[in-house]
């Protein structure tokens, strides 16, 4: 997930009892899930140990071999098919099992932060994923459904996802669920949450060099353009609404005696939606223009990643997750609401019926992308919190599965997406190395 902004942890967090009993599921009500409880508890050391070495070898966005091989491996030992490599993505996959006509699929992410390590938490993320399905194996014949986990590589910079949606590996999906471990909350309710817009660019501009004493009248300083754009863009901020951010970092280097005639500022901006992105990015992008004509250097703006959208929760899928959470004595307080930051999954939630619940690791306060969340997210407490949500996304799915009003609810959503999105145009193309600024227009 991709933060601007920490969600506030509780001064003093409600630490779970020590001495209580962690419900495992296996004594669910319904004896179906109770058996997929039971499937799960069979594999979960094996979930574990590849969650650990995934946290153990951080890898970033676009360069996650090691973590793809460790899902691949796991899932091919479950009786999956694997396909490897998926979309013209070396560390992205698909593993399949069954084949009824509902397409369900869990999202894993396994991408670091540079220098950081895994301060996203994607270590839980994959784990949970890779458990549900673990745990759904046995009843796939039962349900009429196919199963999928699709490996989706970059989330933290590059839109893995959007690129596997633009070449076809969601097409035919009914729905897709994953999860999103962060500091401690007081509810894990999905129902109502969202998440920010968010674009990425590099702006550069071309002005004419200088001796900077010597002949200073002859040059077109690209460097005072890229000074207007961000005062000018500082100056905006006062008048964006809640919700939106915006920021600028200059990537240039220079002398003082020479004017240079190159300059280059990456930027972003957030928004809660699709409008709401477009305003402030045309906004923006007059900042931009503006360093241009005061200065007459030209411009050229480049998408370095696809944009990430909102998050649309399915309201069908957020209902079975909360009655596995109950399940398993997580609270359910109110939505989770707005969170301040944004993921490609909302890319996937605009086309497919999703789920992508914010959890909250119980006590943690350290804020997401920090040294502090990787430690936490090696803890046994962020173990707890990944093998339930394994149990809720398993048991979210059989119950959309078996239950012939919410099959029928999420297949009408799913049809009902697809139409709406057929016509959205794809994003400018992206490789890898686009993510990190190297790429030029």
């Amino acid at each position: 997930m991709t933060t601007d902004d920490a969600r506030t942890a509780p001064d003093t967090p409600a630490a779970a009892d020590p001495d209580a009993p962690a419900p495992d599921g296996t004594a669910h009500p319904d004896p179906a899930k109770a058996r997929i409880a039971e499937s799960y508890r069979a594999r979960r050391e094996d979930v574990l140990a590849v969650a650990r070495a995934i946290h153990a070898d951080p890898e970033i966005a676009f360069e996650e071999h090691r973590a793809h091989d460790r899902c691949c491996e796991l899932l091919e030992g479950a009786g999956f098919t694997v396909e490897r490599g998926i979309a013209e993505l070396p560390t992205a996959f698909r593993a399949t099992l069954g084949s009824g006509s509902l397409v369900a699929s869990l999202c894993v992410e396994y991408d670091a932060l540079p220098e950081i390590g895994h301060g996203c938490g994607h270590n839980i993320i994959a784990g949970a994923s890779l458990g549900a399905a673990l745990a759904l194996a046995e009843a796939v014949p039962e349900l009429d459904l196919t199963l999928q986990v699709i490996g989706t590589p970059a989330e933290e910079h590059g839109g893995g996802k959007q690129l596997l949606i633009e070449r076809g590996a969601f097409e035919g999906v009914h729905l897709s669920l994953m999860t999103h471990a962060m500091g401690h909350t007081d509810t894990y309710d999905p129902l109502g949450s969202t998440s920010q817009a968010v674009g990425r660019w590099r702006a550069t501009y071309t002005g004419r060099g200088a001796h900077a004493a010597a002949n200073p009248s002859d040059g077109l300083n690209a460097n005072d353009a890229a000074v207007i754009a961000q005062v000018a863009a500082g100056l905006l901020r006062q008048q964006v609404a809640d919700g939106q951010r915006l920021a600028l970092v200059p990537q240039q280097s220079g002398v003082t005696n020479i004017i240079p005639e190159r300059a280059e500022v990456d930027l972003e901006c957030r928004a809660l939606t699709m409008e709401q992105f477009t305003s402030l990015r045309d906004r923006l992008f007059d900042c931009l223009r503006a360093g241009a004509v005061a200065t007459g250097c030209e411009l050229d703006i480049t998408a370095t990643e696809p944009v990430y959208e909102p998050l649309l929760q399915d309201d069908v899928l957020a209902t079975a997750w909360n009655e596995g959470m109950e399940v398993l004595g997580r609270p359910l307080t109110g939505s989770l609401g707005v969170m301040a930051g944004s993921t490609d999954m909302g890319n996937v939630s605009q086309r497919v019926p999703s789920l992508h619940p914010f959890v909250g690791i119980t006590g943690v306060t350290a804020p997401l992308h920090t040294r502090d969340f990787a430690a936490a997210a090696a803890t046994d407490e962020a173990y707890r919190l990944m093998h339930d949500a394994a149990l809720a996304m398993a048991w979210a799915i059989q119950d959309v599965a078996a239950t012939a009003e919410r099959r029928a609810q999420v297949l009408a959503t799913a049809q009902e997406l697809a139409e709406r999105t057929a016509s959205i145009a794809p994003s400018a193309p992206i490789t890898p190395s686009a993510s990190r600024g190297e790429q030029e227009a």
